[in-house]
C-alpha cells in the first residue's frame, strides 16, 4: 500500500472511531455500541484529525503515481472544505429537517441489521446513548447562541416538529423508537433463521430473554426521552432566541457552494442559466403533455397522468414492490450493454422509511464488505396511493444508473481508488449531478418511451432548474429578473418562492413545501443536481469532440466513475487528460 493509501486506510478508521455514526453507515465494524459525541469538544476532536491528515497528506509531495495523486487530491480537497465549515462555526447553527444531528441519531438506527440477539443488543446499547448524544448537540446549538449564530426559527420549528414525533409526544403520530421496539417483538416471537428457538413471548415466565428485553425497553425509552428532552430544547430555550433572517448571504453561500460543488462557480451566471434551462425543459414538456393527451397543456396531462386510476398504484406495500421490480428490472437490462456491472453491485433494496423525515426519495450506500446492500428509500407520508408518472426516472436518480452504480461501484476498486475515496467521500455536485445525468441518459437510451415517463423525467429536470433560481435567488435576496411572467422584480422570499415552485414543478403543495424548508435550512445543496449535470453533460461533449469517432459512450462512462468521487474542478481536470 503506497503512503498517501496507508493515510487514507488509517483516516476511515480514525474518524470512524470519533463518529460511530459514520462507522455504521459505511460499514466499519466495532462501533455499533455507540453515538457520535455531538458536542463542541467532539467536533473540534474531528476537525484536529482532519488538519493532522491533511498534514501528512500534504507531506506526500509531487511526483506521485496517477492513482496516488488522484488519491490525495481528493483528500486534500474534501478535508480542506470541511475545515472551512468548522473554522466558521457551521456546526454551532446546524438545526434542519436533514443531515443534522437531529437526525443523524435517529436514522442511524435505519442502517443497523436486525437478525440476531447480538445485533439488538447493539442497537438496545445504542437506544441508550440517544440521550448524551442529543446533550452535547445541545451544548454546541448554545454555544452558537452564545455567540449570535442561532438558525432560523423556520428550520428551529420543524426540528421541533421531529422531535415530538420522534420522542411519542403526538398522539397520532407513533414514535420511530416505539416502532423499533415493536419490531423486535415481532422478531422476537419468530424462530431465527440460524435454527435456534424463538425467544420467549413477552408475558411469559423469567428467562433467558429477559435480560435483552429489558435492555431493549430501557433503550427505547431512553432515546424517546431523549428526543423528548430536544423538543423540550427547542421549543423553550431555542425558539425565543432563533434567527429571523433565513438568507444565508453570498459569502456564506459561495462557501457552502464550495462544499458541495467542489468547485467555485459563478452565482449570478448559474442563476441566470437556471432561468433559460427552466424555460428549455419547459418547451419540452409542452410537447410531451401533447403527446399524452392531443392539444393538451403541460397542467392538464399533469392532471391526466396524476389522477387516471390505471396510471397509480395502490397500497404502500405495493408501491415499494412495484419500485423494487423497476429496480431490478434495470440491473438486468443494464447490465453488459450500456454498463458492465460489478457482481455486487447486482443488488439493491427498496426500503419505506418511518414518518417523520423530509418527503424526497434517497439512497444510502452498501457496507464496505457489501453484507448491507445499497438501498433506495421512499418517504410516503400520508399517501396510498402512488402515480405512476414522476417516479420512474427517480428510480434511475436514486438507483442504477444513477447513486447505486456510482456510489456501489467504487466500493469494489480496491486496488484504484483509496478507502477514503470508496467510503467517506461523496461530493454533491458530482454525486447528485451524475444522478441526474442518469435520469436524462435513460432517456437517451429509449427508457422512457411512454411520455408519461419522459414527462415524468422532464419534471424533475424542471424541479432541479427550480431549485437553481430559487435557493440561490432567496439565499443572496436576488431580484426576479423582469422579463419574467412570474412578480417581475421582487425580491425572493419564502412565500414566493413556495408559490413559484408548485406552480413551475408540477410537484404537491405538501412536497414542495417540505422542499423549501431543506433548501433554506442547506444552503447551496439544491443547486449541485443541476450544476453538477451541467458538469457532466460539458465533459462528455468535450470527450466527443476531443475523440471525435473513437469516442465510445460505454467507455467514457467506464472511465468516469472509476475515477471515483470527486469536486467537480478535479473531474473537469481528470477527464480532460483521459483517453
Amino acid at each position: 500500500m503506497s503512503g498517501i493509501f496507508e493515510i487514507a486506510d488509517r483516516y476511515v478508521d480514525e474518524i470512524a472511531a470519533l463518529d460511530p455514526i459514520a462507522a455504521t453507515s459505511i460499514g466499519v465494524p466495532g462501533h455499533e455500541r455507540e453515538l457520535t459525541d455531538f458536542s463542541p469538544d467532539g467536533a473540534a476532536g474531528i476537525a484536529e484529525l482532519q488538519r493532522r491528515t491533511l498534514r501528512q497528506a500534504l507531506g506526500e509531495g509531487d511526483g506521485l503515481p496517477r492513482a496516488d495523486r488522484i488519491a490525495r487530491d481528493v483528500m486534500l480537497e474534501r478535508l480542506g472544505v470541511a475545515l472551512d465549515l468548522f473554522e466558521a462555526g457551521e456546526q454551532l447553527r446546524s438545526v434542519r429537517i436533514l443531515a443534522s444531528p437531529l437526525q443523524r441519531a435517529r436514522d442511524v438506527f435505519d442502517q443497523m441489521p436486525k437478525g440476531t440477539e447480538e445485533e439488538w443488543s447493539n442497537i438496545a446499547a445504542r437506544l441508550g446513548q440517544v440521550p448524551r448524544a442529543l446533550a452535547g448537540y445541545r451544548q454546541t446549538l448554545d454555544e452558537g447562541l452564545r455567540r449570535g449564530m442561532a438558525a432560523a426559527e423556520r428550520q428551529a420549528r420543524e426540528a421541533l416538529a421531529q422531535a415530538e414525533i420522534w420522542s411519542g409526544q403526538l398522539a397520532q403520530k407513533p414514535s420511530f423508537f416505539a416502532m423499533l421496539g415493536e419490531g423486535f417483538e415481532k422478531w422476537a416471537a419468530a424462530k431465527p433463521t440460524d435454527g435456534g428457538a424463538a425467544l420467549p413471548r413477552k408475558d411469559a415466565p423469567a428467562g433467558r430473554a429477559d435480560g435483552l428485553r429489558r435492555d431493549m425497553d430501557e433503550g427505547v425509552r431512553a432515546a424517546m426521552r431523549g428526543y423528548g428532552e430536544m423538543a423540550r430544547y427547542f421549543r423553550e430555550d431555542y425558539l425565543p432566541r432563533a434567527g429571523g433572517q433565513e438568507a444565508a448571504g453570498e459569502e456564506r453561500y459561495q462557501m457552502l457552494s464550495r462544499v458541495f460543488l467542489g468547485a467555485t462557480i459563478d452565482l449570478r451566471e448559474t442563476y441566470q442559466w437556471g432561468w433559460e434551462e427552466l424555460r428549455r425543459v419547459e418547451r419540452e414538456m409542452e410537447q410531451t403533455a401533447r403527446k399524452i393527451l392531443p392539444g393538451a397543456s403541460v397542467q392538464e396531462a399533469m392532471a391526466l397522468v396524476e389522477s387516471e386510476p390505471a396510471r397509480a398504484v395502490e397500497g404502500v406495500e405495493a408501491y415499494r414492490e412495484w419500485l423494487q421490480g423497476l429496480h431490478d428490472e434495470a440491473l438486468r437490462q443494464l447490465h453488459g450493454k450500456h454498463f458492465d456491472i460489478p457482481a455486487p453491485v447486482r443488488r439493491i433494496e427498496v426500503m419505506i422509511p418511518p414518518p417523520g423525515g423530509s418527503l424526497a426519495a434517497y439512497y444510502t450506500g452498501p457496507s464496505e464488505d457489501f453484507t448491507r446492500p445499497g438501498r433506495t428509500w421512499w418517504p410516503t407520508g400520508s399517501m396510498t396511493r402512488f402515480p405512476r408518472w414522476a417516479d420512474v426516472s427517480t428510480v434511475y436518480h436514486e438507483g442504477v444508473p444513477g447513486h447505486h452504480l456510482q456510489v456501489a461501484t467504487v466500493r469494489v476498486l480496491k486496488d484504484e481508488l483509496s478507502r477514503f475515496q470508496r467510503v467517506l467521500t461523496f461530493v454533491s455536485g458530482h454525486g447528485e449531478g451524475w444522478a441526474l445525468y442518469a435520469e436524462r441518459l435513460m432517456g437517451e437510451l429509449g427508457y422512457l418511451q411512454l411520455p408519461d415517463y419522459y414527462l415524468g423525467m422532464l419534471s424533475a429536470q424542471a424541479l432541479r432548474c427550480v431549485r437553481v433560481i430559487i435557493d440561490i435567488g432567496m439565499h443572496l435576496e436576488l431580484a426576479i429578473p423582469r422579463g419574467e411572467r412570474f412578480h417581475p422584480g421582487a425580491v425572493w422570499d419564502h412565500d414566493l418562492a413556495l408559490e413559484f415552485a408548485v406552480e413551475r414543478s408540477g410537484r404537491p403543495r405538501e412536497f414542495m413545501a417540505s422542499e423549501l424548508v431543506r433548501y433554506l435550512g442547506w444552503p447551496a445543496q439544491a443547486i449541485s443536481y443541476k450544476v453538477g449535470e451541467r458538469r457532466w453533460l460539458a465533459a462528455r461533449q468535450a470527450a466527443r469532440r476531443r475523440l471525435g469517432q473513437a469516442f465510445d459512450l460505454k467507455r467514457f462512462h467506464t472511465q468516469a466513475l472509476n475515477l471515483g468521487p470527486m469536486g467537480l474542478e478535479q473531474l473537469d481536470r481528470e477527464l480532460a487528460g483521459s483517453g
